[in-house]
């Protein structure tokens, strides 16, 4: 089983702050979603961006990976999985970001849900019981937005046995869905609630965050804009003179609730490389032009 290099996954340095990482996470997976990219290994690339950012943006999976570099394991390593892996366990099948597909061994081994299996059998250890009795357990359940949105179903799965949750429209972080009995032993399997990592959407309560990357001639001289929501695309009218960070308001298109949250449109403003000569020659043009007018 090889070491991940995570780091070098989102072409950060280990000691990136989690704005960078997430700014990191953001453009990489713009542009490898397998909706949109056309490059070959696209699907690839963007199964490892997510799975990278998995562990990086959650501190205490991060803490545990650092701690793995430390102690001597590095990229490409061989590393053996630990004890009681592919022994079966608990996963969620609601993780699957643009039908991404599944996480790495490597990432399952130490991080994911035969992880999770080995922390519940030391849990009941140290409680003095032995695993598998009529017990209670807690596993987290993360959903794509596209399902929290709408509601629908996810699968999971118990020692090898699948389950189908309903989701209801608009359900919470945080909220638990009880599977009576179907935890190992014949106890309650408890659901808690995680949005799954979008390539283009955050959450902030029930208001939907989106980062909409302009050219700088349309931010200045406005335009028509086809913004991506949860429920379809919609058109949004950008004003003459957007600069950079400016918020636009879309309302009604955040997360179902009582009353339904907001999408906010954060503008982002990218210069386009040159691809040749030409267009090299209008950015000269340009520097002539405005000089060291780059204020506001």
């Amino acid at each position: 089983m090889e070491f991940k290099d995570y780091y070098a996954v989102l072409g950060v340095e280990p000691g990136a702050g989690d704005g960078e990482i997430k700014q990191a996470y953001r453009r990489l997976a713009r542009r490898f979603h397998p909706d949109v990219s056309k490059e070959p290994g696209a699907e690839d690339r963007f199964k490892a961006v997510n799975e990278a950012y998995e562990v990086l943006r959650d501190r205490e999976k991060r803490a545990q990976y650092d701690a793995m570099r430390a102690s001597g394991w590095r990229p490409g390593a061989d590393v053996g999985p630990p004890p009681g892996f592919g022994a079966g366990g608990y996963g969620a099948g609601g993780f699957d970001p643009g039908a991404a597909g599944a996480f790495s061994d490597f990432f399952e081994a130490f991080f994911g849900a035969r992880a999770r299996q080995r922390e519940a059998g030391q849990r009941a250890r140290r409680d003095g019981r032995p695993a598998g009795t009529r017990a209670d357990l807690r596993e987290r359940l993360p959903l794509p937005l596209e399902t929290v949105f709408a509601g629908g179903t996810a699968l999971v799965e118990v020692e090898g046995r699948a389950f189908e949750v309903k989701v209801p429209v608009g359900i919470r972080l945080g909220q638990v869905i009880r599977l009576p009995g179907k935890a190992p032993g014949g106890g309650d399997l408890l659901l808690e609630i995680e949005y799954a990592p979008h390539p283009q959407f955050e959450v902030d309560g029930r208001n939907v965050l989106h980062v909409l990357a302009l050219a700088p001639w349309d931010a200045v001289l406005g335009t028509t804009a086809t913004v991506p929501t949860l429920g379809g695309p919609v058109e949004l009218k950008i004003p003459k003179d957007s600069d950079a960070g400016m918020k636009l308001r879309l309302r009604g298109r955040g997360l179902p609730g009582t009353p339904p949250g907001d999408q906010i449109v954060e503008i982002e403003i990218t210069a386009p490389r040159p691809e040749n000569e030409a267009q090299r020659s209008l950015y000269r043009q340009m520097a002539l032009a405005f000089g060291d007018n780059v204020g506001p």
